[in-house]
């Protein structure tokens, strides 16, 4: 009786894990049936163009292993020329070659942009692609030339795959108070900043973030930094219920806050929505100093039993408003499906922020809800403003 009070246990416990295989949409588009995703991970394309530029003299720092404090080091012993001349020649290197200056980066990426344009706009008059083909080309090359628009400042810019990209809103080297924002599921180059659901989007989520801590500390210099640094998973499938891609996306969120660092960026607050969350969980022991706060929201779980075992100094926050149908998914993690605890847990230890007003999965950040006006404080340090 005993083996089949046991065999019933775990015939119980792989029931919930298949649950989660197919109820965790942990991200922001919706309930489409998944696909899996290849993780882009490595430097982007041109890094052997790089390695073997040997115009100045000297050996270029690899961007697939030399630390950004290294990168910062060695762009401080440039001229403006030179510098300015490596951006001209490797603009998807410098682009995102972290610890190298911001507003290199800004240029770079913007050189790198205007050549994806026009490879796009040729393959969209290419007579051996098909209707399709020139069809799909076309929206790539208009999402480039939104992305080119006077006042955007592209921090980071990688065309492989469906595409990654970071933005800054505000002045970055200027700024006193920082923010990152890590989205979830269905977020690409094609959907960073999409009309539709705009609050449920890296460019929505940052934006509104921005205006609040401008509204609420007119006097306190601030950017907020919206990274879509990592392949995320598609709609629902595995990708969503276990960890592959967060794994494969951690390190990359963790290089780009040391080159932050390296540029002495303040240590910012990091927002980490849904399966951006379980990103944020899965880099957080890696981060040390390079982080002030870390908040999820609507987050299917951090793949860690409580916040102390994120091994973090940064004070951790959490909040789900009531009709997120995130709070539906089973907080387990078995035979790699599932994301584990629930960060809203009081067990799990972290701070609980009031998202009363918040509006299902990606109504976090739309404007006039408390878990706005909250995230706001966080990011700005006034921690008594927070509830």
């Amino acid at each position: 009786m005993s083996l089949l009070r046991a065999a019933t246990r775990r015939g119980k416990r792989t029931l919930i894990a298949a649950v989660c295989a197919v109820t965790i949409a942990a991200g922001t588009g919706g309930w489409a049936a998944g696909s899996a995703q290849t993780a882009v991970t490595g430097p982007a394309p041109g890094a052997a163009a790089w390695r073997a530029d040997h115009s100045l003299g000297v050996r270029l720092p690899d961007p697939a292993t030399a630390r950004p404090a290294r990168v910062a080091r060695f762009f401080a012993t440039l001229t403006d020329a030179q510098r300015h001349a490596l951006a001209a020649r490797h603009p998807l290197t410098v682009g995102n070659l972290d610890g190298a200056p911001v507003a290199l980066r800004y240029e770079a990426n913007s050189r790198a942009l205007a050549a994806e344009r026009d490879r796009q706009l040729a393959r969209a008059s290419d007579p051996a692609g098909t209707l399709q083909d020139h069809q799909a080309a076309r929206k790539a090359a208009a999402r480039c030339a939104g992305l080119l628009a006077p006042g955007r400042q592209i921090l980071a810019f990688d065309p492989r795959g469906r595409g990654q990209i970071a933005e800054v809103h505000g002045d970055l080297t200027a700024a006193r108070r920082t923010a990152v924002v890590v989205p979830g599921s269905d977020i690409d180059l094609a959907t960073f900043d999409r009309a539709k659901d705009p609050y449920g989007t890296p460019t929505g989520m940052a934006r509104a973030l921005r205006g609040r801590m401008v509204a609420d500390a007119p006097g306190t210099r601030s950017a907020v930094i919206a990274w879509a640094g990592y392949t995320t998973p598609v709609g629902l499938g595995p990708d969503a219920a276990t960890g592959r891609l967060a794994e494969a996306g951690a390190p990359r969120l963790a290089r780009f806050l040391s080159g932050l660092a390296a540029d002495r960026i303040p240590a910012p607050a990091l927002l980490c929505h849904s399966y951006g969350s379980v990103v944020c969980g899965l880099a957080a022991p890696h981060l040390g100093r390079t982080l002030r706060d870390l908040v999820v929201f609507g987050s299917p779980g951090m793949r860690t039993a409580s916040a102390a075992a994120l091994h973090t100094g940064a004070r951790v926050w959490a909040a789900r408003d009531t009709t997120d149908w995130i709070g539906n998914v089973p907080n387990v993690e078995l035979l790699g499906l599932g994301h584990g605890e629930d960060p809203t847990d009081p067990a799990f230890g972290a701070r609980r922020v009031s998202a009363i007003r918040a509006e299902g999965h990606t109504g976090y950040l739309a404007p006039g809800t408390d878990s706005l006006h909250h995230f706001a404080a966080i990011a700005l340090g006034r921690y008594a403003d927070v509830s």
